[in-house]
């Protein structure tokens, strides 16, 4: 298998010497807005910059060393991260714009305006990760949208000789996923939703493995909603009782068949669940091949109620924040190391592309 140099040597920086990748994300924007809301008993608007900034830098500060690498954004994070990066730890910056625009129930992902992936390579990244909001069963024009965008991202990181990790996030669309009252906020904890969601992962899975999309690691939610397994439906991760839809030998099975279904390594991502559940999820995944984990607030999301006592924050983030790393590293001992994936082969496997006697004649520069 051959790969550019530049992916292969970013590849290694952002995975642990076993390939293994336990890797936080700290990119979240609006999300992380509404948080710091509640924290700050106001409205979202009324969330400034700065506060943003604060979080982020805590959580990196304390987090960050206890990560293979650290996805940031370029608004509110890394600016005012960079010294709190170790110099050993791998740097992804997200290139989507927060949120989506709208189609009706459909979700349509935009790059952040004025940024790209050759200023990601210049400020110094190991990767580019671009979210996409994902239905397979959206309309023809919806898809041919996100479609063409990963196409776009996949062939800027080439130029630039950057790993692309896509984040696939799906989403309620039919209407037995979406609340009775339109106005009530759409959510994914919904049993139509979980009954579908293992076919929607493992078709997405499948699509953006596709050589034309130039991705080089899938960022993925869980394939199931353990919540509504037989062994956890009884609120055990959040108080809340659901119906029994699957029990966790069908979600092993559901893992087995993404993993069957990617061409590419994987990662989990938190979703924004809890620590407990996240831990289930990554045990379950790396079993079944993931290659360990990108995960966001599962981790660190505990320390934002404190804001804006920063010592507060960053004490909850060396205490409970590092013991929630600890655990993952535990849960992610079986994950398959990224070279160690059927794309690849194993370590020996992999060749440098056109590594003849004249490869730095015929290596391309940014402008070929």
């Amino acid at each position: 298998m051959e790969m550019s140099a530049g992916k292969f040597r970013n590849l290694r920086v952002l995975s642990g010497v076993d390939g293994r990748f336990l890797m936080m994300a700290i990119d979240q924007r609006g999300s992380l807005k509404r948080m710091l809301a509640k924290s700050l008993s106001v409205s979202a608007d009324a969330v400034k910059f700065e506060d943003l900034a604060a979080v982020k830098k805590s959580i990196v500060k304390i987090l960050s060393p206890h990560s293979t690498a650290t996805l940031t954004d370029p608004v509110y994070g890394y600016p005012h991260c960079i010294h709190y990066i170790p110099r050993d730890v791998g740097l992804l910056l997200a290139y989507e714009e927060t949120g989506y625009k709208k189609e009706g129930q459909e979700r349509r992902s935009s790059l952040i305006e004025g940024w790209s992936a050759e200023k990601i390579k210049r400020a110094g990244a190991n990767a580019v990760k671009l979210l996409v909001y994902y239905r397979p069963d959206a309309s023809e024009r919806t898809l041919e949208h996100q479609h063409a965008l990963i196409r776009q991202v996949g062939d800027e990181c080439e130029q630039y000789d950057l790993p692309f990790v896509l984040e696939l996030v799906s989403y309620p669309l039919l209407e037995d996923e979406l609340p009775a009252d339109r106005n009530a906020p759409v959510t994914t904890d919904s049993a139509a939703f979980a009954r579908r969601k293992p076919e929607i992962v493992m078709k997405t899975a499948q699509q953006f493995s596709l050589p034309e999309y130039k991705v080089d690691v899938l960022k993925i939610e869980f394939h199931a909603a353990v919540k509504y397994t037989k062994e956890y439906c009884d609120g055990t991760f959040d108080g809340k009782k659901r119906p029994a839809l699957y029990d966790l030998d069908d979600v092993r099975q559901f893992c087995r068949k993404v993993d069957e279904a990617s061409g590419l390594p994987w990662v989990i991502l938190s979703a924004g669940v809890q620590i407990e559940e996240f831990i289930e999820d990554v045990r379950l995944a790396t079993e079944a091949g993931a290659s360990g984990f990108l995960g966001g607030r599962a981790i660190w999301q505990g320390c934002v109620k404190f804001y804006p006592d920063t010592d507060a924050v960053e004490q909850w983030l060396s205490t409970s924040g590092a013991n929630n790393f600890r655990r993952l590293y535990e849960a992610s001992r079986g994950a398959t190391p990224w070279f160690e994936h059927k794309r690849f082969g194993g370590y020996p496997n992999i060749e440098l592309a056109d590594d003849g006697k004249n490869w730095y004649r015929n290596f391309s520069g940014f402008t070929s």
